[in-house]
């Protein structure tokens, strides 16, 4: 492939003017900005959908965000947003439609795709899902023995375990006492499996077994190995019917399973993994909280759909969250962006975003197949606040790398101890103010004579503490962590990640990187149980003859 360098730029009217203004702003300060700008913290902030972006502490002027806006309109941003909304084939390389949003429509009667209705199918799939988790949570729903479900254990890999995961992690505080304890098993690592199964009784577990082929290996290994498990605690193989569902659309595979496909709920080939949170892959969402939180998570991310379908880009959310970051991607070469939600319920939400972003962005080939000479996505990384200031944060703020940050911080907790929010408050405010201004040498002077220390260690002492500043951040407050709001959240990264895709010319809903692993998975698996390994290379052969002894 191409040797790919940050800072080569599409020779195209928009990037060339960015290209040029760069070169006049790339030094500026922030703190400057706002020097000169009274209202800068009001002119550069958006309110959409619940939430509020504060986008002030950036290294961009009017003008730059009028460039960035240029730049979208040059990649036709709001021409491939609507093709997206309305069913258009976008994925190109699997010529398949991407309508995630879908999922969440409340508004339209109908939405035909290839002469059918696909709306109605949705919400038909998701009454019947939504029915099946009021069944667990009341009782209805009883395991062989006549016992009430207690556990669900979802078990799924990538998109099929990241979203409800996070989500149910983001919303515990609002679980009902008395609903199953919900858990989760993705890794294919045996301890993930065992250490559930060690906190669980087989008469009052259901497993909930996803996989859209139901051949997903990960999925199903453990899949098989649960069913064991619950057979040898003396079940009859009928009643695997009672303690097992399916989010599936390989009917067969499922009844061989022993799965009743009347408990076997289906999505499109139009819902990428990441992307299908919304679908039925939440029924654990739904039966941690019910239907009625299921259905406000997404009302909130119809709301942000509505906000990105009819802002004007300039006022966006998600566009101008999306441009920012390519202004830092590709002029200003920063590998990576650090996702700090000031949350301790909101620990998943980096690892969240990294398969909803580096699996859709991280890219090298246009949608023409074309190799690119530019920076694509970005590295996600993060963790919560105040955690990551006493691991992580040194970096950020006197780092030799320029690490754009979003800070998300919930405006009421959802606990009753004040003091501990008022301090979180405090701690996320004060961070993304200290990476702005920074310190100079100088003031380190003054503090360093108040201080008394020796004249002849101030000037070395000096330079150790002194922080340039000058690092972006954008700031996102929810009105608290409920149901909307994350919605609302979750919709809002999944549209600047769509934005950046099209801006770089990618195509973000294919994911054949994730493919070539798997294959070469069963080829390894097959070669340590027979011996040949002529056709891998002499580290692979040599770390598994290892691993024979």
């Amino acid at each position: 492939m191409s040797n790919i360098k940050a800072l080569e730029l599409p020779k195209t009217p928009a990037w060339s003017a960015l290209a040029a203004h760069y070169e006049v702003v790339r030094d500026h300060h922030i703190a400057d900005y706002f020097a000169g700008d009274a209202q800068r913290a009001q002119q550069f902030s958006i309110d959409a959908a619940g939430l509020f972006l504060d986008y002030s502490k950036n290294r961009v002027n009017a003008q730059t965000l009028n460039l960035l806006t240029a730049l979208a309109k040059e990649a036709n941003i709001e021409q491939r947003r609507d093709a997206m909304f309305a069913g258009a084939a976008i994925n190109e390389t699997e010529g398949r439609s991407v309508l995630h949003t879908a999922l969440r429509n409340s508004k339209s009667v109908t939405l035909k795709l290839n002469d059918v209705d696909i709306l109605q199918g949705v919400r038909s799939e998701r009454e019947r899902m939504l029915a099946f988790a009021t069944a667990v949570r009341e009782g209805a729903w009883l395991g062989y023995t006549g016992k009430r479900i207690s556990d669900v254990v979802n078990i799924g890999i990538g998109g099929s375990d990241l979203g409800p995961r996070m989500v149910c992690e983001a919303l515990k505080a609002h679980r009902d006492a008395n609903s199953p304890r919900v858990h989760f098993v993705a890794n294919i690592d045996g301890a993930a499996l065992d250490d559930v199964l060690k906190e669980v009784h087989p008469e009052t577990t259901l497993f909930v077994v996803a996989s859209k082929t139901f051949t997903t290996i990960e999925t199903m290994t453990n899949a098989q190995s649960a069913r064991t498990w619950f057979l040898q605690s003396g079940a009859p193989e009928t009643a695997v019917a009672s303690h097992f569902a399916a989010v599936s659309t390989n009917g067969s595979a499922v009844a061989k399973f022993g799965i009743d496909t009347k408990n076997m709920f289906g999505f499109w080939d139009w819902v990428g993994g990441r992307y299908s949170v919304w679908s039925v892959i939440g029924v654990a969402i739904a039966v941690s909280f019910g239907a009625k939180v299921f259905n406000e998570f997404l009302a909130g991310a119809e709301a942000m759909d509505a906000h990105f379908c009819e802002a004007p880009l300039a006022q966006n959310m998600p566009v101008v969250m999306a441009i920012l970051g390519v202004w830092y991607r590709n002029f200003y070469a920063a590998p990576s962006v650090a996702i700090l939600p000031y949350s301790e319920h909101l620990c998943r939400f980096p690892a969240y975003l990294q398969q909803l972003d580096m699996e859709s962005n991280g890219k090298a080939v246009t949608m023409d197949g074309k190799w690119v000479s530019y920076a694509t996505g970005p590295i996600i990384w993060g963790e919560p606040g105040t955690n990551g200031q006493h691991a992580f944060f040194q970096l950020l703020h006197q780092g030799t790398e320029l690490i754009p940050a979003d800070f998300i911080l919930p405006v009421q907790a959802t606990h009753m101890l004040k003091a501990h929010h008022e301090l979180l408050t405090a701690n996320c405010l004060a961070q993304s103010n200290a990476l702005m201004m920074g310190k100079s040498t100088a003031q380190v002077r003054v503090e360093l004579e108040k201080a008394n220390v020796p004249k002849e260690k101030i000037e070395t002492l000096s330079v150790h503490r002194t922080f340039t500043g000058n690092r972006p951040s954008n700031t996102i407050l929810l009105p608290q962590l409920d149901a909307k709001a994350l919605g609302a959240l979750v919709a809002l990264y999944e549209h600047k990640v769509f934005v950046q895709g099209v801006i770089w010319e990618l195509n973000s809903f294919d994911q054949w990187g994730v493919e070539l692993g798997k294959v070469v998975a069963l080829d390894v698996q097959r070669a340590l149980a027979s011996g040949i390994d002529e056709q891998f290379d002499g580290s692979t052969r040599a770390l598994m003859a290892r691993l024979r002894t």
